[in-house]
């Protein structure tokens, strides 16, 4: 039987602010067999109150900690279309930058009900998030875990915003042979400006660019933004050893990566980080 499912007057109440509480959610029963075929996807789910009826995942589907059990159906070769239709899920997640359309098509024509999921910035996350509520048994934990994102955005905003002082000019280094960095339209470089920094390659016409050691010394950035660990910051400074000798701010991958919840973790260390920059240039 569907049930209405009410958000509790608590919880509508710290909503309210955010423009996010409705005094219902739509008439639907929630998903009991759900799959997840991208880790953001996955950590999306969880967050939602979706963790318990998660039957399948992608790999690298490791957090949180229970994701780790669940069985593998995709991967960066493909989908297992064959195991994803003999689970026979209610609700497929998917992501169209990562899963193959074509396989996403096939289930559609099969009768399953895809869920798209291709956010580039934090209102799309937590926007993700109400949209999952509607499948979720715990609604409620859908649209708080949305707020408290937009609640961490703008306590970062009004921390780190900048007025009247110039940003920190900041290279998004993705990789080293090429070099990847990312326009302005992605989540990592709203990040960035969120910090109170500017992304060197906002203006990049294209979402990942491939760029040259001349083009990233000529828009002189003050600081190098990675994602991975001590090691990888070694890598780096030897790569420009001679050329750049400005910080390089690391934060975990799957942090910083993932369009997930996460992100505002990663948000949170990076505007310390340029912060620190900022106050002594």
């Amino acid at each position: 039987m569907m049930l209405l499912k009410l958000i509790p007057r608590s919880v509508c109440l710290k909503l309210l602010a955010a423009g996010l509480c409705f005094s219902s959610l739509s008439v639907q029963a929630s998903a009991e067999r759900v799959i997840s075929l991208s880790p953001h996807l996955t950590e999306l789910a969880y967050a939602a109150g979706m963790g318990d009826k998660l039957i399948a995942a992608s790999d690298y589907s490791d957090y949180p900690q229970q994701a780790k059990k669940l069985e593998r159906v995709a991967s960066w070769q493909g989908l297992n279309l064959e195991r994803i239709l003999a689970l026979k899920p209610d609700l497929v997640l998917s992501w169209r930058g990562g899963n193959p359309q074509k396989s996403l098509d096939q289930m559609t024509h099969l009768g399953l009900n895809i869920f798209y999921s291709d956010p580039n910035s934090i209102q799309s996350i937590a926007d993700n998030l109400i949209k999952l509520a509607e499948y979720s048994p715990h609604p409620e934990q859908a649209h708080a875990a949305a707020a408290d994102i937009l609640a961490k955005r703008q306590a970062l905003k009004d921390q780190y915003a900048r007025p009247g002082k110039p940003p920190v000019n900041v290279f998004l280094q993705f990789s080293t042979q090429p070099l990847f960095s990312t326009s302005g339209t992605t989540i990592q470089s709203e990040v960035v400006s969120l910090c109170g920094g500017h992304n060197i390659f906002a203006d990049s016409p294209v979402p990942w660019p491939q760029v040259s050691r001349e083009q990233v010394l000529t828009r002189k950035p003050q600081a190098i933004i990675i994602s991975g660990d001590e090691a990888q910051v070694k890598i780096v400074k030897t790569f420009w050893h001679g050329q750049l000798d400005v910080p390089v701010i690391t934060v975990p991958e799957n942090w910083f990566n993932r369009s997930g919840p996460r992100i505002m973790l990663a948000a949170e260390v990076i505007c310390q980080k340029l912060s620190q920059i900022s106050s002594t240039s």
